[in-house]
């Protein structure tokens, strides 16, 4: 924006001072004598710096936007001690691994050289929350690029120090030589350089064929701990002197709380105290089986009002419609086209999921000298901190939100609220560490459920197997109720002075929330795509796993499948006769290539099925090949073998993206084969693994390959939801192949699949 085409410089100045701010420009405090000469020359100066400055930072790779300063990400001490810091944490992805592959690679540092500190508001850069397989792409590209930064700068430091001409300089485990055999120490060299600096949109990034840690199968750091016993997770923290808290939950939405026992509660053997704030109620014990006990028994002597009711489980695609208040048409796109010779209609339903996790929600906060310290799984600490901050009238700079591993899930289970609890405990007991953790009861039955969602599609094909026309509409959610303010935090909604949460919005395109991955990669001449938005759910919802790509990519690629069939072409050919890009072109044919499609005619009760995505049409590629078993007598459904083929772009930690993949494959084949919560029109009734069962070991594929096809230099595409929508309709249609039955109602398999069968 310049200053000779905007009119605002003529408003008052307090309107100037907004549009500025909206622009991203910084402000040194003036006067406010209007029209001023002097005043208007420096609001244009300081105008063009700040739109050269947003500029640049816009240039910046990855979170490096955001967060532009080099040492907020790498830190090196006069000893010459490195620490690399990201915002993003570990949620069992192997990440904290990958990044600290990319930092090394860049730093010229054998990895173990470097202390790698991830999400901690008292220290890592903001980075908002760890999703939608963004932290390569976000992280990975602003440690790459800080870290060749960070390296330069001290290279030429030392070129400048030593007199030589920077290329003359080798660096490698932080030792920076001449040709002559002088040394000097990156302690020595930062010690010429100020690393507090903006970073620059170039960076002297290495060739990646010279490539020695980022393309390896560095081992897991978080691995050893975890299969040894050892303290791993949140759930494993203990600190001097620490109590431990349990919570009671309502029985049901919008109970209040009217009366409890609390004398014959503190009679119990360690109890310390029971903490109360409107609904909120807690009690404290000095061990953890008696606040257990304690937590059994007050919750047994509560007096609740009645709650609201629940909709009729049986009812999903006709309960979700009428919620449905705003129409975002997302996709529309019309050429003219041969005519349509035969056309397909079908609707998809996925009933709500609980994210169940094994471990329940933990959190530790402690309150010592009026600052706050909370020990959380949160996916985002930063958005946690500032919240907690608003419930509890604090100043942001009085909390401090640390990540520890929670053993846990993928998305947005009970970490934050476990947290706002363990927060509202220690303030009430400020000089003590105060632990909660929830009962498996309240992981389930509080759970901020997946979205129930509907799709409907009407497809058409010419007389040449070409599709002609796509319609599809969706029905759902945001599918994204993460932390905006103290009102989303469940315990905050319960006080007696209650937050109100923030309004629901739909998230938008490209990245999408319930409407992700639904418009299809395919070259289609007629599309139409609509996201039927509700901002509200009967249920309590947010995001899990891949968000909307699950049912959508369900939905999308049985419908593929089937319009291949009524075409009468191979479901792979009919699928590359309607892709272009070249990459998806390149996963489809190596998985078909590994998994030897097409097969072979196979026994009875056996089927193979094939899917495709690119994770929101902007992460990985990934084409997932499968093969299952049914048992007609039961409804029984495995998944025996799986070949996937992939793409997301550079590959840092083979194994890691290996393992990503396979573990997506395994849980999408729980969701779509076996899942859905249970309830009634009275109340949750998943409550435990017997009410939600899940796909248990002994039903584990027996074989998942993954194939990677590695692009060095390539940006990072994310990759850790990248299969779950693939592998469901490669499940779909591998039961279509194996019983002549196509199931679109998830849970595939089951009771309803044997009725069906029988038919």
């Amino acid at each position: 924006m310049s200053h000779h085409d905007d009119d605002s410089i003529d408003a008052p100045i307090d309107e100037r001072r907004r549009h500025f701010m909206i622009s991203g420009a910084l402000f040194v405090a003036f006067s406010m004598v209007k029209g001023a000469d002097i005043l208007a020359q420096e609001v244009i100066a300081d105008e063009g710096a700040a739109v050269h400055v947003a500029k640049e930072t816009q240039a910046l790779a990855g979170s490096l936007k955001t967060n532009p300063l080099l040492d907020a990400w790498i830190k090196i001490t006069p000893a010459g001690k490195v620490t690399v810091f990201t915002g993003k944490v570990e949620l069992g992805t192997g990440v904290r691994t990958a990044l600290l592959q990319v930092a090394a690679e860049e730093l010229d540092m054998a990895p173990s050289l470097i202390r790698f500190l991830t999400a901690d508001t008292g220290a890592s850069p903001d980075e908002g929350l760890t999703a939608g397989s963004h932290t390569m792409a976000d992280s990975g590209s602003a440690l790459l690029n800080a870290a060749a930064q960070v390296r330069g700068l001290l290279v030429g430091a030392a070129a400048k120090h030593f007199g030589v001409d920077p290329g003359t300089l080798s660096a490698s485990d932080a030792i920076i030589r001449t040709q002559d055999g002088r040394t000097m120490h990156y302690g020595e060299a930062v010690g010429l350089v100020d690393l507090h600096r903006n970073a620059t949109p170039n960076s002297p990034l290495k060739d990646p064929k010279t490539f020695r840690v980022i393309g390896t199968p560095l081992p897991r750091l978080d691995i050893p701990s975890k299969v040894t016993g050892g303290a791993s997770y949140v759930q494993d923290m203990q600190l001097p002197g620490m109590l431990h808290a349990r919570v009671v939950m309502p029985p049901v939405y919008d109970a209040k709380l009217l009366a409890f026992d609390e004398a014959a509660i503190m009679r119990m053997p360690g109890v310390v105290r029971i903490v109360r704030d409107g609904s909120m109620l807690a009690v404290v014990a000095q061990g953890e089986w008696q606040a257990v006990t304690a937590q059994r028994a007050l919750a047994a002597s509560c007096q609740w009002s009645p709650g609201r009711a629940l909709p009729d489980p049986a009812t999903v695609h006709r309960d979700l419609k009428p919620l449905c208040t705003q129409q975002i048409k997302i996709a529309d796109h019309h050429v003219p086209s041969a005519p349509a010779v035969k056309t397909l209609e079908a609707r998809f339903i996925k009933r709500y999921l609980l994210h169940g996790s094994i471990g329940p929600s933990c959190a530790v906060a402690h309150l010592e000298g009026g600052q706050l310290t909370v020990w959380t799984h949160s996916q985002g600490v930063y958005p946690l901190r500032d919240a907690l901050a608003e419930m509890l009238s604090m100043p942001k700079e009085s909390v401090r939100c640390v990540h520890t591993e929670g053993s846990g899930c993928y998305g947005h289970n009970g970490a934050d609220d476990a947290a706002a609890h363990a927060a509202l405990i220690a303030v009430a007991m400020p000089g003590h560490p105060v632990r909660v953790q929830w009962m498996r009861e309240q992981e389930h039955t509080w759970d901020h459920f997946t979205p129930a969602m509907v799709t409907e599609v009407k497809a058409s094909i010419d007389a040449g197997g070409r599709i002609v026309d796509w319609q599809y509409a969706l029905w759902s959610s945001s599918h994204n109720e993460r932390i905006v303010n103290a009102g989303r935090l469940l315990p905050a909604r319960m006080l007696e002075k209650p937050f109100v949460s923030a309004p629901s919005t739909p998230m938008l395109q490209p990245e999408g929330g319930g409407d992700r991955n639904g418009i299809p990669l395919y070259t289609l001449p007629n599309i139409e795509v609509v996201n039927n938005f509700s901002p509200t759910m009967p249920l309590q919802t947010s995001a899990m796993r891949s968000l909307g790509a699950h049912t959508n990519v369900f939905s999308i690629e049985s419908t593929m499948d089937d319009l291949a069939h009524m075409a009468g072409i191979d479901p792979v050919e009919f699928r590359l006769r309607h892709m272009d890009d070249p990459r998806a072109r390149d996963v489809i044919q190596l998985a078909a290539k590994q998994f030897g499609w097409p097969r072979p005619p196979r026994a009875r009760n056996r089927g193979v099925g094939f899917a495709f995505a690119k994770y929101k049409n902007l992460m990985a590629y990934v084409a997932i090949a499968v093969e299952i078993s049914v048992e007609p007598e039961t409804g029984l459904v495995r998944l025996e073998a799986a070949q996937a083929a992939v793409d997301c772009g550079q590959v840092v930690n083979p194994d890691g993206a290996r393992n990503q993949i396979e573990g997506g494959i395994v849980q999408s084949a729980s969701w779509t084969l076996h899942e859905k919560l249970r309830y009634d029109t009275s109340r949750i009734r998943s409550f435990d693994w017997g009410t939600y069962p899940i796909l248990r070991f002994d039903s584990a594929p027996k074989r998942i390959d993954v194939h990677l096809i590695d692009r060095p230099g390539a940006p990072f595409l994310g990759t850790a939801e990248a299969s779950m929508g693939p592998a469901a309709g490669a499940l779909a249609n591998a039961l279509f192949d194996a019983t002549g039955k196509r199931v679109r109602e998830m849970p595939l398999a089951g009771d309803t699949l044997r009725k069906l069968i029988e038919l």
